[in-house]
């Protein structure tokens, strides 16, 4: 605690104490008594409150030190891949070398309907800015463990992924500052326009300086009553700013949670201190529970965020077939037409005779 701006507040709590009748006390050791009661219940509150927060962590979703239930026994909760290690202070993605791809993937899907992720992290590097890269994920998807150019995880995926982008691809960056962090919805058509920065298919984000600073930097995803909100505490000042937000957009279960994170000719440490879950209790009327079940992701407006189930082609190879199977079932037709044609033809000079 801090003793400079402890002594004032005594000062003035005495001064106080002694012009009111109703708080008459007789002598400092008193003071001291009290002072050290309401410092207790504060202290007893601020423990029930921490408490109530521990009853809806699912630690069977969250990464925390120690990090037990990580690594490749049968019994782990979460899988590394990649460059991914386990340190004791944090799990490290990705080291500040080129060319590298690291992640951490649950094994056990997610079916919770309300929920928030509190994610610890940080990122680091020798390289001055706009000269380091690339960044790192957070995903909530149908498949894991899946390499690919999408910082670390596959392309065209199914599912949400929240980026803490840090390098600037596009030429013209004049709308938004970097380091970046966005929100994408994919639906297993759309590809993450890695040469844009994922502009034309991101729902959302906003500017964060999140690199090589000196206090802890934090993000917050929440999804209640199908709103996404995506909230950041990067200025030490432990307070959450608004950064992002989307309503009408609806996930299906039983999807993974990760963490991945890709360098290329520019690199950075891409850190994962811990990633706490939390399930928020909402209460809902019987026509609430009543929900539609989700198999594709998506948004209601659609067309604002460019989130539409685009239907499948037809591909060279199943056009060929198509055309094949086609002549070949007319000419089937053909013949038997013929044949019945003959036949009826041959009854008829029959009946002549």
């Amino acid at each position: 605690m801090d003793v400079t701006g402890t002594t004032p507040t005594l000062d003035r709590l005495t001064s106080f104490l002694s012009l009111c009748p109703m708080f008459r006390i007789k002598n400092i050791r008193e003071l001291t008594f009290l002072f050290i009661t309401v410092c207790m219940l504060m202290s007893q509150s601020l423990a029930d409150e921490q408490e109530f927060m521990e009853d809806f962590l699912k630690r069977e979703f969250s990464l925390a030190k120690p990090y037990r239930g990580l690594g490749f026994s049968s019994s782990s909760q979460w899988d590394l891949m990649g460059t991914a290690l386990v340190t004791p202070d944090y799990v490290r993605l990705t080291p500040d070398l080129q060319s590298r791809q690291g992640a951490v993937w649950s094994r056990i899907p997610f079916f919770l309907r309300d929920w928030e992720l509190k994610v610890h992290f940080k990122i680091s590097g020798q390289g001055k800015k706009n000269f380091n890269g690339d960044g790192l994920a957070i995903w909530l998807t149908k498949d894991r463990m899946q390499n690919g150019p999408v910082f670390g995880n596959m392309n065209q995926f199914v599912g949400l992924g929240v980026f803490v982008d840090t390098y600037p691809n596009a030429e013209k960056t004049h709308d938004r500052a970097f380091p970046y962090i966005s929100m994408m919805l994919g639906n297993g058509t759309l590809s993450y326009d890695h040469d844009q920065d994922g502009r034309s298919a991101d729902l959302g984000g906003c500017a964060a300086m999140v690199r090589n600073t000196v206090h802890d930097t934090f993000l917050l995803i929440r999804y209640l009553n199908n709103r996404l909100t995506l909230m950041v505490d990067v200025d030490g000042k432990q307070e959450w700013k608004d950064c992002a937000e989307v309503t009408g957009l609806r996930l299906p279960k039983g999807y993974f949670f990760g963490a991945s994170s890709a360098t290329g000719d520019l690199s950075d440490n891409h850190d994962i201190i811990s990633m706490k879950l939390y399930e928020l209790m909402v209460h809902r009327t019987p026509e609430d529970d009543e929900e539609e079940e989700v198999i594709i992701p998506r948004v209601d407006n659609m067309e604002q965020f460019q989130v539409a189930v685009e239907e499948e082609g037809m591909s060279t190879v199943q056009f060929f077939f198509t055309i094949l199977f086609s002549i070949l079932g007319l000419g089937v037709l053909a013949v038997v037409g013929l044949v019945v044609y003959g036949r009826w033809k041959e009854n008829r000079r029959k009946r002549f005779y």
